[in-house]
């Protein structure tokens, strides 16, 4: 089963007709609102270079998660 998802407001101009995988392996300054200088800084501090590895990040998969519960109404 094919699945169509629009995700041009996430992505910068230049990556908004890129498949999905050509996303995943983009520079992390392809998400919008990610500037260069973001990028580099994530790239010093959590060595994360592309849009895949920030999604696969284990202290931001924890922060996700984290945030989660606490819009589940954890405690």
């Amino acid at each position: 089963m094919a699945v169509s998802v629009n995700l041009d407001s996430l992505l910068d101009k230049a990556y908004e007709s890129s498949s999905l995988q050509e996303i995943l392996d983009a520079p992390v300054a392809a998400l919008a609102g990610v500037s260069d200088s973001d990028a580099e800084a994530l790239k010093s501090a959590f060595n994360i270079k592309t849009v895949g590895d920030l999604g696969k990040n284990k202290y931001f998969a924890a922060a996700v998660a984290l945030a989660d519960l606490s819009k589940a109404g954890a405690k």
